[in-house]
């Protein structure tokens, strides 16, 4: 199992951000889903971010919203998004989980940290749980061996964005903008502030999301932060592919622009 940090001491060696990828469970089928994530990781992605589907993604912009209901209406259940784990994690790619908390409330903190560190897992990214009530995941994850990934954003003043670092593991997740997820024509002119800030405040990864879609825009994140996240982007890929294997050729193709965008 190939662990966060090992993928970031790999690309800070190389010289380079790492490539993080998301993709729900599900979509666009659940075998389907490993496919498309497994095609990312042998087209250079380093981490892949698998979504638990949520009927109330706060977060989402519409192209994730329309894959999430894709794969909710295709019947994806928590059990189905632990298989995708399994699957993704044999690539060689350190796999997260990015999920709400509610459905890891009901599920059970300590049963979901077990069960996805079971399935290879290495870690959650969990966008609308806050630093005040995050202590029952903190302990769930800590016994089970997994990184806890929170998010900063450019409203976020220097005191919350330490409160919200303490409570990271694996790295810190900023979030480039005030908004939903969606590929943009440029990145926010905020994303590189907020780096700076949050590693005033953090010895972890710095990785940005939201905006990037496509290798330039990765080269020029890669050139301040750790990491550079890209979701919309490959799913959109997917939802404007005629069938599977096109879709398979689109986000392999994509993967590598992005990959060599990192690198430059």
């Amino acid at each position: 199992m190939t662990t966060l940090h090992a993928v970031f001491d790999k690309a800070r060696a190389e010289d380079r951000a790492a490539l993080v990828g998301y993709l729900p469970a599900g979509f666009p089928t659940k075998d389907g889903a490993v496919a498309a994530a497994t095609a990312m990781v042998e087209a250079g992605c380093d981490v892949i971010e698998i979504g638990l589907p949520y009927s109330d993604p706060l977060m989402d912009g519409p192209t994730i919203q329309d894959a999430v209901h894709r794969s909710l209406t295709n019947g994806t259940r928590i059990a189905d998004v632990l298989r995708t784990v399994e699957g993704v994690a044999k690539s060689g790619a350190a796999t997260l989980v990015m999920t709400y908390w509610n459905p890891i409330d009901r599920y059970g903190a300590e049963r979901f940290a077990r069960d996805l560190a079971s399935a290879g897992g290495v870690g959650t990214i969990t966008p609308d749980l806050t630093p005040e009530e995050s202590e029952p995941w903190l302990a769930a994850s800590k016994d089970a061996g997994i990184d806890t990934v929170f998010l900063v954003a450019p409203s976020s003043p220097d005191e919350r964005i330490a409160r919200v670092a303490g409570c990271c593991t694996g790295f810190v997740y900023a979030a480039s903008l005030m908004g939903v997820t969606g590929a943009r024509e440029s990145v926010s002119s905020a994303a590189e502030g907020l780096v700076k800030r949050t590693r005033a405040n953090t010895a972890l990864p710095v990785c940005v999301g939201l905006g990037v879609g496509n290798g330039a825009q990765a080269a020029e994140v890669a050139a301040y932060a750790d990491g550079v996240i890209v979701g919309s982007a490959f799913i959109r890929r997917l939802l404007d592919a005629p069938d599977e294997k096109s879709g398979l050729a689109a986000v392999r193709e994509l993967a590598s622009e992005l990959a060599r965008g990192v690198r430059r």
